[in-house]
C-alpha cells in the first residue's frame, strides 16, 4: 500500500490500481469490501478493503484496513 497520498495518486493516475480489471480514477471513493489489485514494480497485490476510517488516527494500524487476498510475481518483468 502507499505510504503517502501523493504516491497513491501517482499509482492511480498511472493505471496501476484496478478494480474489476478497470483502472481507478483519482476521485474514486474506496468502500468496504472493494477488491483492488495494485501493480508494484515486480508484483501484483490483491487486497480486500476491510475498513475505511473517516479520520486517520495514530492508534489505527494500516494492516487493519485491508486483507491480502493474493500476491503474485509480475512474470513480464523477469527479463529485467
Amino acid at each position: 500500500m502507499a505510504k503517502r497520498r501523493a504516491e497513491a495518486k501517482d499509482g492511480i493516475e498511472a493505471g496501476r490500481i484496478t478494480k474489476d480489471e478497470r483502472p481507478l480514477k483519482p476521485g474514486y471513493e474506496v468502500k468496504v469490501g472493494d477488491v483492488l489489485v495494485i501493480h508494484y514494480r515486480t508484483r501484483f497485490l490483491t487486497v480486500r478493503v476491510a475498513m475505511v476510517p473517516e479520520r486517520i488516527l495514530p492508534s489505527l494500524k494500516p494492516a487493519e484496513m485491508y486483507e491480502i487476498v493474493d500476491e503474485r510475481k509480475d512474470d513480464a518483468r523477469d527479463w529485467l
